[in-house]
């Protein structure tokens, strides 16, 4: 990781903030930072808020396009997912998920910790892919 990778880090002013959560210590790994496991399914229900606007019924998450773990996270940190949709197919969506955190000992500044992509499909009753309701197709 680069010299500078746990400066503060601005939020980003073009994405929604979708979720805010804060790891407790169950969700510790032996090394006393939270698993990845925990984080990447945090990302997943953040990934999911925008993707359920669009798609307006039953959906299922189809791909981890990226997913890039750029700080450990800490017990007591104030995780805040940031989140934008990419991309609108005929049956699924790619959306983009930022995750800083504002440490436990420096309240009010934050260091990105993960970034993710990933994409969605609608589904039906059956679980096939279905069109998602006024789609615009990506040029």
């Amino acid at each position: 990781m680069p010299a500078n990778s746990s400066a503060p880090a601005p939020l980003p002013d073009d994405k929604e903030l979708v979720l805010k959560v804060i790891p407790m210590p169950a969700d510790c790994n032996a090394n006393g930072d939270i698993f990845g496991g925990w984080v990447m399914a945090q990302v997943d229900l953040a990934g999911a808020v925008l993707a359920a606007r669009a798609v307006r019924g039953r959906m299922a998450t189809v791909a981890v396009n990226q997913f890039i773990f750029k700080q450990p996270v800490r017990v007591g940190d104030i995780l805040s997912f940031y989140s934008d949709v990419e991309r609108i197919g005929n049956t699924s969506i790619t959306v983009n998920v930022e995750v800083f955190a504002e440490r436990f000992q420096s309240q009010g500044r934050f260091v990105k910790v993960t970034e993710a992509n990933l994409t969605y499909v609608a589904i039906d009753e059956t679980g096939k892919p279905r069109p998602i309701a006024n789609a615009v197709p990506a040029a």
